[in-house]
């Protein structure tokens, strides 16, 4: 499900963060834990009295995360 978009972008982001050619599956592992966890309570207070399911903010991080690295391989943002 949405939720485990989060197993596929959590290593490209911690690479990215590391500025490094591959990263520690520990280092993956805290990202995604982290990603997970700020969806979570994003899902859970971005519009309080309602919540969210966390499966359409993981959608929402995944979908802009992927957005932005069209744009950046395309050229049309710079990093």
């Amino acid at each position: 499900g949405p939720i485990a978009f989060i197993a596929l972008a959590a290593p490209q982001i911690a690479q990215r963060l590391q500025r490094a050619r591959a990263t520690s599956p520990l280092t993956a592992a805290w990202t995604g834990a982290l990603l997970l966890l700020a969806a979570d309570y994003a899902a859970q207070h971005l519009f309080y009295p309602r919540q969210l399911p966390v499966g359409v903010v993981t959608i929402c991080i995944g979908g802009l995360y992927l957005l932005w690295l069209l744009l950046r391989q395309t050229g049309g943002a710079k990093p």
